[in-house]
């Protein structure tokens, strides 16, 4: 049996499975916890993934590994490769001005043309644009910039600061790799490659940047002769471990949510809602987020005084629609819609409709119409939507697929709960050591028809359009 490793250093965790590189058998997995916060010593991760891979067992019978990682995290390193100050995370809002300030520069409609995106703080380039502005002393002195999975895979390859006993290949920052997901991710990437200028209007400089690898090819080794694949990006990784292929959308619902699909040409969203990501195939991977998902659950059961699956079993006490009860679940804003200041507000409030299962219904309606939302915007580029797989923690809940397959108008399948980004990065690993894409089958716990329910979605773009348009009045 050859074995082949799959990493997912996450925002909170580092995530190892082992799995037979021939058929994807899961042999062990190892687990291991990153500090909170927005911003990290990488040195964090280095630790975590060595403490997760002795969890799974160690690498000894491993032939190939590859790690998939958090998307658009900003390590900086000096000519030494030290870094120079904490990783801002994607989830680091300070930079928010720096992006408009880029957009503003280059202009919507041209940032997208070039990289298919248009800066939000999320973005690597426009945590540059701010250590520029904010720390110009380390601005400065930065001789490479490096996504968390690109820094990750190049430690596991024996490279790191001048003098650490653990990198014995020392700091050759050309040898940093990365892939084209992960790369799409950073706002100064397009189909040609690296856009130099909009680098060096984010850093003030240019600087080295990780070289581009193809899906399949292999990077390097680590000291003891493992192949060591390119990694993805923690989205491209999951759409790969899920074997997602064109007409596929992923629907993920997690603390934030997201939607995904895959599909043969590259997007240009001037809106900047839609994402232009690369996938990890060769494809590409447009995407939105949103901001409020499975925490609308959590808040709203929070409130009835109930666990999760109370609350799904009071949700499908209620008729579809709630009774008229809608909750817009805008609890800290929203990135889809962009209303980073909007709140959350409950509409259709009557003495027969405001009861514990309306609310649970409207709760569980709400999620899932934002998300919808989500859809029609990737399918609004010109992507098709065969199917939806649905993947999260709360995909498992039956009021959860009962809504979905009644709010989304395709067959929305139900992969059994897994570790799919790291899952990913294993199916690249295979694939680096192999030569061909591995074909590992997906277990899939439910499969639903859709069942239209179109006023539903109809109450729903109602009251989202009061919020909007309170949200708006607010501001102005």
């Amino acid at each position: 049996m050859t074995l082949v490793a799959g990493v997912d250093s996450s925002t909170q965790s580092c995530k190892v499975v082992i799995r037979d590189a021939s058929t994807g058998a899961l042999v062990r997995t190892g687990r291991a916890a990153h500090p909170d916060g927005t911003e990290v010593d990488p040195q964090a991760w280095w630790v975590a993934l060595n403490d997760a891979i002795a969890d799974a067992g160690g690498l000894d019978d491993v032939a190939a590994i590859s790690i998939a990682g958090q998307q658009h995290g900003m390590v900086v390193l000096d000519a030494e490769g030290r870094v120079i100050r904490p990783a801002l995370l994607w989830n680091d809002t300070r930079s928010a001005q720096a992006a408009r300030d880029l957009a503003d520069e280059v202009g919507a409609d041209e940032y997208a043309r070039r990289t298919g995106v248009v800066p939000v703080a999320s973005f690597t380039a426009s945590k540059l644009r701010w250590l520029r502005d904010a720390e110009p002393e380390h601005a400065q002195r930065v001789a490479a910039v490096a996504l968390p999975h690109d820094w990750l895979t190049w430690r596991l390859r024996g490279y790191g600061p001048a003098g650490e006993a653990d990198a014995p290949l020392g700091p050759v920052l050309d040898a940093l790799a990365t892939d084209r997901s992960d790369a799409s991710g950073t706002a100064y990437w397009g189909v040609d490659g690296y856009d130099r200028d909009l680098l060096e209007r984010a850093l003030g400089h240019d600087a080295i940047l990780p070289r581009v690898f193809g899906p399949a090819e292999r990077v390097g080794e680590t000291p003891t002769g493992i192949v060591v694949g390119a990694g993805a990006g923690d989205n491209a990784g999951a759409a790969l471990g899920l074997d997602a292929a064109p007409g596929d959308v992923v629907v993920s619902i997690g603390t934030s949510g997201t939607v995904f699909a895959v599909t043969g040409h590259p997007i240009e969203d001037a809106s900047g809602t839609v994402a232009g990501f690369a996938d990890a195939t060769g494809a590409w991977l447009p995407l939105i987020a949103t901001l409020n998902a499975a925490r609308v659950l959590d808040a709203t059961a929070n409130l009835l005084g109930v666990d999760h699956d109370a609350l799904g079993a009071l949700a499908l006490e209620a008729e579809p629609g709630a009774s008229g009860l809608v909750l817009v679940p805008y609890f800290e804003g929203e990135r889809t819609p962009n209303l980073p200041d909007a709140t959350a507000s409950l509409h259709g409030m009557s003495l027969a409709s405001t009861t514990r299962p309306n609310l649970a219904r409207a709760a569980v309606e709400g999620l899932v119409c934002g998300l919808a939302d989500g859809l029609d915007a990737v399918r609004g580029q010109g992507v098709e939507a065969i199917r939806v797989l649905l993947i999260g923690g709360a995909a498992q809940n039956p009021a959860v697929r009962q809504v979905a397959a009644q709010v989304f108008d395709v067959p929305v399948a139900v992969p059994a709960p897994g570790e799919y980004v790291a899952d990913g990065a294993a199916r690249q690993a295979a694939w680096a050591l192999g030569g061909e894409r591995p074909s590992w089958p997906v277990e899939l716990v439910a499969e639903l028809a859709p069942e239209p329910q179109p006023h539903v979605r109809a109450a729903y773009r109602a009251a989202a359009g009061a919020a909007a348009a309170g949200a708006a009045a607010q501001l102005g």
